[in-house]
């Protein structure tokens, strides 16, 4: 079972992606992340966001859905679509790789994600769509004692 849990829906246009964005790392920051673990997220964030829209509905609009979920210290967030889907996901899951060599794309998406998040899952069906789910553990960060202490005190550490 899991702590918490958020689920989003909005249309696969580009100014959401922004939006998406923000939305997960509000709802990750209750595990209070590192500014650091949090840019990687929203970083995993958009580049899936961004595969559904230029991807996934390439020309058309559709809606793209995340779900969050909070389960001890880690983060998962699922996000999906209902578009044409992948034809050979290990293909696109390679470096460089892309369809749309026209755009001024890397073709690095799922590198990226990968890299960010500790682990990654891509489901995808041709005619139906994609559904990627990425989980990222948050280390418990410890607090120097004596600056605890400090602030505690009203100082400012």
């Amino acid at each position: 079972m899991y702590d918490n849990e958020m689920k989003l829906e909005f249309l696969s246009k580009s100014c959401n992606e922004a939006f998406a964005r923000i939305t997960v790392a509000a709802f990750a920051s209750q595990l209070d992340p590192t500014i650091e673990e949090l840019a990687d997220i929203k970083t995993a964030v958009s580049e899936a966001v961004t595969n559904s829209i230029i991807h996934g509905y390439e020309d058309n609009e559709g809606l793209i859905k995340i779900k969050g979920k909070i389960i001890k210290n880690t983060i998962e967030i699922e996000i999906s679509d209902t578009g044409k889907g992948i034809e050979n996901v290990e293909l696109a899951r390679k470096p460089l790789y892309t369809t749309k060599a026209n755009l001024e794309r890397s073709g690095m998406g799922f590198t990226i994600m990968e890299s960010f998040m500790d682990e990654v899952q891509i489901d995808s069906v041709l005619g139906l769509g994609t559904k990627v789910i990425m989980k990222k553990k948050i280390k418990k960060h410890l607090v120097n004692v004596e600056e605890e202490e400090f602030a505690s005190l009203g100082g400012v550490s």
